[in-house]
């Protein structure tokens, strides 16, 4: 492959001079601001160090994961490039299959629509696929996107990777004793759990199917408001993935190839990852690649058996059995000595409709002697009949507790369904009794509304209101939407009684009403009520409007009355005309006076 030299930034090499120097190389030719450390770590100005989680924290447990870098030429392949055998492996190696491709540009459009202040660019997915799976195994997938063999990460056993045992009884990784990472995005089988999303519509989520698992990726990436355009976030982001320094160094190099642009290429044609970060050999434990099967032991053909032991004196000549030795007892994990979870003292759990609640909820892991226990991953999940989520708009969020065996999970964010819900907690991993606590989303609320006009809305008796009244509602001195408010013409300002004479609405059928529910205010806490009439008694009305909240205003309405008509001529008071001929005009010629 092209720029095969410093392929290799697996955990323990990065520390050696060649992987140092093989960065630098990258770094100076790729990554347009970067430097590198004397350890060959890449950095930017604005570093963000990694978050502090366990490992098993991240999407992928810390998996291993590829570190195949960047070819050093173009992205896009050229008649220069190369020709024969050569050409296409580097064509290969810069391009990405077609439906994996599609993948993540459609996970991309769909997070600008669901989430546009994460700007997630698809050149992310597209980095991120390639150093979990050589971008789902140079492009083995069938036409809806599935994987054509399943790929899955090496068991995490604790034996050099992080240690979690089955989470999901096998269903996703075949494992029913420990967690496996699954697909093309390598997630662990109880992140999937919650974070897994249906991106062909086929009514599954598999995370072994490209654009199920491009699209909870995504999700993934974006959970916690974090703008990916910003770059202290996306390092966040990417280090949530997987928190390694290592793997943020090398998906932000394949970012930065993607960025300068790729190509399309047939699917099953991509370039297979060679390189993974634990490729060095740890003791009694040899490597593979997701989804292929483990290489035998150096020395040992595959598939061979155990030679049997030459004949041990004074036995007649018969083999002796070998030794067998035991396998070393597994320590117990945080997870083993958990035996029940308390409240850690979260207090009342209400918001309004569309705010964020300002108490979070708070759980301890103890001992059955009720100590603490830190590193236990806790899953708080909402149950119930609500759209209320996480920040971020998932309903299930995982956190590690702490050193005081606390974990806090992320804040609520109220929806627009009212009522009360229930948050539950549980130990990720072990079937100890979980601990429920109720929240409840009350209706949208205002405490204060005032009149948008400085004039107080008039007309005359028979007609309409040129105006409409209009108001406006807050809250805490903040602009109050999508509040409820009702509007009622009452009798009086001590008479809530619905009047029964003067200004009215018209209904749908064009019938005075003088009552209104269901109006609402609008996201900046405007409403413009419908049209007034009024009918033909003139005076001074009220026009009551209120809100959930306690919010009341009393609107003065003016009805004049309407103009006296002018009054028609009496003809029996009109004097009669003169029938005196004198009184007469002349109409003889000769009477015409001189000019």
């Amino acid at each position: 492959m092209a720029a095969h030299i410093g392929r290799r930034l697996r955990k323990g090499a990065a520390t050696t001079a060649v992987a140092a120097a093989a960065v630098a190389a990258l770094s100076a030719s790729q990554a347009p601001g970067a430097t590198v450390d004397d350890q060959g770590r890449q950095s930017t100005g604005d570093a963000t160090s990694a978050p502090d989680t366990a490992a098993d924290d991240s999407a992928t447990g810390n998996s291993p994961y590829y570190t195949d870098l960047p070819p050093l030429n173009s992205p896009n392949p050229s008649p220069s490039a190369g020709s024969g055998d050569a050409g296409d492996q580097r064509a290969g190696e810069a391009g990405i299959p077609a439906t994996v491709l599609d993948a993540y540009k459609q996970a991309e459009a769909t997070l600008r629509e669901k989430k546009p202040g994460c700007n997630l660019p698809w050149q992310l997915l597209a980095a991120i696929g390639k150093v979990e799976s050589g971008q789902a195994r140079g492009g083995r997938v069938t036409a809806d996107g599935t994987t054509v063999t399943p790929i899955l990460g090496p068991q995490l056993d604790g034996n050099g990777f992080a240690l979690i045992r089955d989470t999901d009884n096998g269903a996703y990784d075949g494992n029913r004793m420990y967690d496996q990472a699954v697909g093309p995005m390598q997630f662990i089988p109880s992140t999937w759990d919650w974070a897994g999303r249906d991106g062909n519509g086929d009514g599954r989520k598999d995370p072994n199917n490209i654009y199920d698992a491009a699209l909870a990726a995504g999700h993934y990436l974006c959970r916690f408001d974090w703008d990916l355009s910003q770059q202290g976030d996306l390092r966040k982001a990417i280090l949530s993935y997987n928190n390694s320094t290592d793997y943020l160094n090398t998906v932000l190099s394949w970012l930065e190839f993607y960025r300068r642009g790729t190509h399309e290429i047939p699917d099953g044609t991509g370039a297979l990852p060679v390189d993974r970060s634990d490729d060095t050999a740890r003791p009694g434990v040899t490597p593979s690649a997701p989804g292929a099967t483990p290489p035998a032991r150096p020395g040992k053909p595959s598939g061979s058996r155990p030679s049997p032991s030459p004949a041990a004196p004074g036995n007649g000549g018969s083999p002796s059995a070998p030794p067998v030795t035991p396998p070393p007892a597994t320590p117990p994990t945080p997870t083993d000595t958990v035996h029940h979870l308390e409240d850690a003292g979260t207090g009342t759990l209400t918001a309004m409709a569309g705010h964020t609640f300002a108490e979070r909820v708070s759980t301890r892991a103890e001992t059955e002697a009720g100590k603490a226990v830190a590193k236990v991953r806790i899953r708080f999940t909402l149950v119930g009949d609500t759209d209320t989520t996480f920040t971020g708009g998932e309903t299930v969020a995982t956190v590690t507790t702490d050193a005081s065996g606390v974990a806090v999970a992320p804040a609520l964010q109220a929806g627009e369904r009212t009522g009360a819900f229930a948050v539950q907690a549980a130990v990720v991993g072990r079937s100890v009794k979980g601990v429920p606590y109720r929240a409840t989303v009350t209706e949208r609320a205002a405490d204060a509304l005032a009149l948008a006009g400085e004039k107080e809305p008039t007309c005359v008796a028979g007609g309409e209101f040129a105006e409409p009244v209009q108001v406006k509602a807050t809250y805490r001195g903040e602009a109050a939407g999508k509040v409820a408010v009702t509007a009622t013409l009452v009798t009086s300002a001590d008479d809530p009684a619905e009047n029964d004479k003067g200004p009215y609405f018209k209904d749908a059928d064009g019938k005075a009403v003088r009552s209104l529910t269901g109006l609402r205010t609008d996201a900046d806490g405007q409403l413009t009520l419908p049209k007034l009439y009024a009918d033909d008694t003139a005076g001074t009305f009220l026009l009551r409007l209120t809100t959930a909240g306690g919010a009341t205003l009393d609107v003065k309405l003016t009805v004049e009355p309407a103009a006296a008509p002018s009054p028609e001529p009496d003809p029996s008071t009109d004097p009669a005309p003169s029938t005196d001929p004198s009184t007469q005009p002349s109409t003889d010629p000769s009477e015409t006076p001189a000019a």
